[in-house]
């Protein structure tokens, strides 16, 4: 397998600072050439993907790594608007989240996830799901526009 010519542009909606900080550390560690773009909340995330705002020239992400439980607007409704987008639904998105509800993983993928992973606690384990992940999302599956 060969890596991306191009570095992949990933979005992470998650409003815990530690698991952003797991994340980018995970992202460094393991040498991923994708930039990482964060932002902390449901309506962020929505106006990052349109362009809106201080995101206006933002880059459009090729992967979006998204937390349920977000606040002002829950991952779920994210999730909702982005697949009802024209422009949108077709980004690949992972939830990644600390929910093992059944609930929630059937309602994630009825709202047509990509993929459901609940996220472990230990940061061991935490770099090998972002680094499986990476290798699959990047390396493995062709994205629109790749």
């Amino acid at each position: 397998m060969t890596e991306p010519i191009v570095p992949v542009e990933v979005l992470l909606v998650e409003d815990d600072p530690g698991d952003v900080l797991m994340t980018r550390e995970a992202f460094e560690e393991h040498r991923l050439r994708n930039h990482l773009n964060v932002v902390s909340d449901g309506e962020e995330a929505l106006a990052y993907l349109r362009g809106e705002g201080r995101y206006a020239g933002a880059p459009r992400p090729d992967l979006i790594l998204l937390d349920l439980n977000l606040p002002r607007r829950d991952g779920r409704e994210v999730l909702r608007e982005v697949k009802n987008d024209e422009r949108l639904r077709r980004i690949p998105v992972v939830v990644l989240t600390t929910s093992e509800a059944e609930e929630d993983v059937l309602r994630s993928y009825d709202l047509h996830a990509n993929a459901y992973i609940t996220k472990p606690v230990d940061f061991e384990r935490f770099v090998a799901v972002v680094r499986h992940i990476d290798d699959f999302f990047i390396t493995v599956a062709r994205l629109p526009g790749q």
